[in-house]
């Protein structure tokens, strides 16, 4: 399954031990991971300025995303949806890379619950669905 991990999500899997670690660690084991280059930077600007890590780690981390990853989409067009203009383009990205799962604590963007054929869960939701099949 292509699963693309929203900011929010990529954030907390490297700020704290949880829900969002473990699922970004499965993801790299049993799924393919898809990201965009508008992720990528977004998660560099939080992990330096929210959470507050030095500039060398916040490198390590974008980097090992970037690595891990089967695609990172870039140049796609924002996606037309009632959202704000960043997660349109992030949306944009997850769609025109194939993803079959988003996955987000976001709450305008879950309340989406699916754009065309692209699922917008969250990452309880994402873990419930993983453990029931």
């Amino acid at each position: 399954m292509k699963v693309f991990l929203d900011t929010n999500v990529l954030v907390s899997a490297f700020a704290s031990r949880g829900i969002c670690a473990d699922i970004f660690e499965l993801v790299l084991l049993e799924h393919d991971l898809l990201t965009g280059e508008n992720v990528l930077r977004e998660l560099g600007k939080a992990l330096r300025q929210k959470i507050r890590l030095p500039a060398a780690v916040v490198s390590e981390v974008v980097d090992l995303v970037e690595g891990e990853a089967l695609a990172v989409i870039k140049d796609s067009a924002p996606l037309r949806a009632p959202v704000d203009d960043d997660d349109a383009r992030v949306l944009g990205e997850a769609t025109h890379g194939g993803a079959d799962l988003f996955v987000t604590g976001d709450a305008a963007l879950l309340k989406l619950g699916r754009v065309d054929r692209l699922q917008i869960v969250s990452p309880r939701q994402f873990w419930e669905l993983l453990h029931t099949r």
